[in-house]
């Protein structure tokens, strides 16, 4: 009975932590308390391959002090996978609090360091177009890590306080979607340098946000006014989103947004906006069109920069509204086109909140039902809209509202991480109402607090593709760059993001560097032969000498 209490204790203090250390403490000790922690140590588990697993660390291990180069290349190039023998089961991240086997995180260090030491190795054995065969294939092979911000009108604050823990963290993908109120804080998050990011996270910055987002939304939907001015809308978006493009974005901060629009017409398919399908689109229209919720808020036109920098319509002949109706979570589009495969969700979405299984508890029958009831719904609906879109010319509304309830119902709302609020259920009539800074301070720290159980998991899953991320950029514009005598650039890389401002600053200090170099290394050849010259003079002379 006192261990049971104890153990309430520490998840009240876990659930009221404010900050992370704090969290981190009370869930280790909730751990030793509970056995998680004896779990964690023993490797034997029927959740995942333990022997492979040893048996891979035992060898990784013994090839590096034995310095076999070329073997720990080959062992890593055969087995730099982020599910090797199971161990990227989420069951595996959640039975304790804090971590997860042993065996796994000690086995993910040695690739870890493995990795590293293989990028600064200077061996003759393993060339340097090997090194970027190797790493330019695995970074492929391995993949890359997404967060993905759902739609959720006033519940976007949420996402603030999942990037500010994930960014503090050093943990922020560099792959960001967001669908309506995520593609707000998407748009913050892209346009704004970590410098800046970290400065708008703080709390009296935060609260002064609040209040300016409390007094525009009070205005809208309290005012004497009954209908919702845009411009309202609009100008949230411009003081929190920079007046630039996708690409510009990307230029500054090196973050790869996405945005996600619905079309206002039948006939089309919603789009997938970013650096690379839409690069001279401005964010902010694609974030006003992500905003604009049918029936509330007006169709939206993008705007894009010309050739001469001036803007003009993108597609003026169609209109935009709601991500989040059509693709919510656009994980498929997000993997074509920067090879992600591992994927982060805030959800906030009142549509999928309630179904999603937040601690992984949930039996298997509760789930088989869920599944088969969305699956029968969803063919009901589809009857009905065969039926609708027969008399598409008599039933033009109710075409279009069925067409959007099939396309919310038609989506997978999870990922491999979800991170979701302890409310299951919030009042849909608040999503689009007023909410007094109070409450969306309370709506960010319900953000940092749900992300904490989540913050290792997500360390120990995005570790390699971080390390890999870094020894690439460092080949690329850093340290490691090599001549360009050296090398080949592989076929692997053009799946690699271009360079930014900053890495072609880099690649210039870098272009400066090197024919210095060359100058200083001819001009020392040069004093060699100068001096070698001048000694067979004197010998000579001096030989000349002795025969006279």
């Amino acid at each position: 009975m006192r261990k049971s209490r104890k153990l309430r204790q520490l998840e009240k203090a876990m659930d009221t932590s404010t900050s992370y250390e704090e969290w981190c403490e009370a869930a280790q000790q909730h751990d030793e308390l509970s056995g998680e922690k004896r779990w964690r140590e023993v490797d034997q588990s029927n959740q995942y391959d333990y022997a492979q697993i040893r048996l891979r660390l035992d060898r990784l291990r013994s090839l590096r002090s034995r310095h076999d180069y070329q073997g720990l290349l080959f062992a890593l190039n055969e087995g730099i996978h982020g599910n090797m023998g199971g161990m990227g089961r989420s069951t595996l991240y959640r039975r304790a609090k804090f971590g997860t086997k042993r065996l796994i995180e000690q086995y993910i260090d040695e690739v870890d360091d493995a990795l590293r030491f293989l990028a600064d190795l200077k061996c003759k054995e393993i060339s340097t177009q090997d090194k970027l065969d190797f790493f330019y294939r695995s970074n492929i092979c391995f993949g890359r890590s997404a967060l993905m911000l759902s739609g959720g009108g006033v519940l976007g604050f949420y996402h603030m306080g999942v990037v500010k823990t994930l960014l503090h963290q050093g943990i922020l993908p560099p792959v960001i979607s967001g669908s309506s109120a995520g593609s707000l804080v998407a748009g913050v998050v892209g346009c704004h340098s970590d410098t800046e990011l970290e400065r708008f996270f703080e709390p009296s910055s935060l609260l002064f946000e609040a209040e300016r987002e409390a007094s525009v939304f009070s205005r809208m939907f309290f005012g004497r006014n009954p209908q919702i001015d845009v411009r309202d809308l609009e100008k949230i978006i411009e003081r929190l989103i920079p007046d630039m493009t996708f690409q510009e974005a990307y230029e500054k901060t090196g973050r790869q947004i996405s945005i996600t629009v619905a079309p206002a017409e039948t006939h089309q398919r919603s789009r997938l906006l970013n650096a690379i399908t839409s690069p001279n689109v401005y964010v902010r229209s694609a974030v006003m069109a992500s905003c604009a919720v049918p029936g509330v808020f007006p169709p939206v036109m993008l705007m894009a920069q010309n050739v001469h920098g001036e803007k003009q319509p993108y597609l003026p002949t169609r209109k935009w509204v709601d991500g989040s109706i059509a693709d919510d979570l656009p994980a498929k589009r997000l993997s074509r086109l920067y090879s992600t495969n591992h994927f982060i969700v805030s959800m906030v979405n009142p549509i999928a909140t309630p179904f999603l299984n937040r601690d992984g508890k949930r039996g298997k029958l509760s789930s088989s039902l869920g599944g088969l009831g969305i699956g029968m719904g969803r063919e009901v609906l589809n009857f009905y809209r065969s039926l609708a879109q027969k008399k598409n010319e008599n039933w033009p509304r109710l075409n279009l509202v069925l067409n959007s309830i099939h396309s919310l119902m038609d989506q997978e709302y999870s990922g491999d991480i979800n991170i979701v609020p302890s409310f299951g259920w919030f009042n849909p009539t608040k999503i689009l109402s007023h909410l007094s800074e109070k409450e969306l301070m309370e709506l960010t720290d319900a953000g940092v607090r749900s992300t904490y159980p989540h913050v290792e998991s997500i360390r120990i899953c995005t570790k390699i593709s971080r390390t890999m991320e870094e020894i690439l950029q460092r080949f690329e514009y850093g340290d490691l760059r090599p001549t360009e005598a050296e090398y080949r650039r592989p076929r692997s890389s053009r799946r690699r993001p271009t360079a930014t401002r900053s890495d072609r600053l880099a690649l210039r200090e870098h272009a400066v560097k090197v024919p210095q170099r060359k100058t200083s290394q001819s001009k020392a050849a040069a004093k060699k032969t100068v001096a070698s010259t001048n000694s067979k003079v004197d010998d000579k002379k001096g030989g000349r000498t002795e025969a006279a």
